[in-house]
């Protein structure tokens, strides 16, 4: 693709990254692989009726600034809310959103194809084509089950996470308070034995410590963080990573993809919402009444209008990178945008799909070389997943 159309699609496309890119990072985002580790096209999908082939009622994602930014391999978020692991019913929703993913490709055969290994991926992207594997975002449609694991597997899923904002039946959540289990269950333990068994990614994202650590002991592949950053640059904030396991991920083999959303980032994003929240209190008790949805609304649209919210940058997303580099080294490190899941607080240029030259630019500006910036876009996790792929031949008796 040359650069005049990649202009004309950039242009065409919401979104558009605040700098123009270098004509050495288009033809670097053209001719390397790239893989997001983590992308919530199936939830707009499913929520909104988006279409990413088309781009119709699309947010970060869709073909033409896929093609335009050079992705090939978005893993795409099954997600699963915490909420059915109480309610029932959440294999039928990670079901559901498979098929969706399979439609897409069905009904795109020039665009997408569903990826179920690394070799499917390279193929994919020769083609010209943007393959589609499959990560899930929450254990709970496993439903204490191994045969539903394989069950998964068989239909795509290719990594799972093992929690998401509440502790379930695999794992505690970095989110929740209750930290039922210490770490993994007993079943959790079992979980992530089968899935090195089958060849599927364990993601590490949004569970605690105590489990990533407890993961790490049993664990006979190396790990993936599909969308985390670094506490380093987030004191408190359970959900990103500490430079502690930072390195032992990095020692483990595994790779880290870096979340792009603001809150992630910077203690400045990732606090904005405190003062507001006490705001809100102070109000409702005046008014003597929680506020209605229609009330919040209008309330957080006056603050953001009297507090403008502090977006990240390009820059702030290449300090994580580098901080990684600096505790692991440079095979520790990827991409995992979180684009369509962390709603309006993505990064300053760094807006939607389109954006990757941008990122490649600012690689090349920290002193990255070739070989470097191949590996974080996409290479360390292509060597992840075919490690882990491997790992299956070796089975536990």
């Amino acid at each position: 693709m040359n650069r005049a159309l990649l202009t004309f699609l950039l242009l065409l496309t919401p979104g558009l990254a605040a700098a123009e890119p270098s004509e050495r990072a288009m033809a670097l985002a053209q001719s390397m692989l790239i893989v997001d580790g983590h992308i919530d096209g199936p939830s707009t999908i499913a929520n909104d009726g988006a279409d990413i082939a088309a781009g119709d009622k699309v947010i970060d994602f869709d073909y033409a600034r896929a093609k335009a930014g050079g992705l090939d391999a978005p893993f795409m978020s099954i997600y699963v809310a915490a909420a059915f692991e109480e309610k029932g019913g959440s294999r039928a929703r990670a079901d559901i959103l498979i098929g969706l993913m399979e439609g897409v490709a069905a009904q795109n055969p020039d665009k997408f194809e569903i990826a179920y290994s690394p070799k499917d991926v390279r193929r994919i992207a020769g083609e010209g084509k943007i393959a589609l594997p499959l990560g899930m975002e929450n254990g709970a449609p496993i439903e204490g089950d191994l045969d539903t694991l394989k069950h998964f597997y068989d239909r795509g899923i290719r990594y799972i996470t093992l929690a998401h904002s509440k502790a379930n039946h695999i794992s505690d959540s970095s989110y929740d308070e209750n930290e039922k289990w210490g770490g993994l269950s007993p079943f959790g333990f079992e979980v992530v034995r089968a899935m090195n068994n089958l060849g599927v990614m364990v993601d590490v994202s949004h569970i605690t410590d105590a489990a990533i650590e407890d993961v790490l002991s049993v664990a006979r592949a190396p790990v993936i963080a599909s969308h985390s950053s670094l506490r380093h640059f987030t004191p408190g904030f359970q959900r990103n990573l500490p430079d502690e396991l930072v390195v032992k991920i990095g020692e483990n083999g595994g790779v880290i993809m870096i979340n792009y959303g603001s809150p992630f980032l910077t203690e400045e994003a990732n606090t904005y919402s405190k003062p507001r929240d006490a705001a809100r209190e102070v109000q409702e008790e005046k008014n003597g009444a929680a506020m209605t949805d229609e009330e919040y609304a209008a309330f957080n649209d006056a603050w953001r209008e009297s507090h403008p919210y502090p977006y990240a940058g390009l820059d702030d997303v290449l300090n994580h990178i580098d901080r990684v580099v600096e505790l692991a080294g440079v095979d520790t490190v990827g991409i995992g945008s979180d684009y369509d899941g962390v709603g309006d607080s993505l990064p300053e240029g760094l807006k939607d799909v389109s954006s990757y030259p941008v990122l490649i630019d600012g690689l090349i500006a920290r002193g990255y070389d070739e070989a470097a910036i191949e590996k974080i876009l996409g290479g360390n996790a292509m060597r992840v997943w075919e490690a882990v792929e491997e790992a299956r031949k070796r089975r536990w008796r």
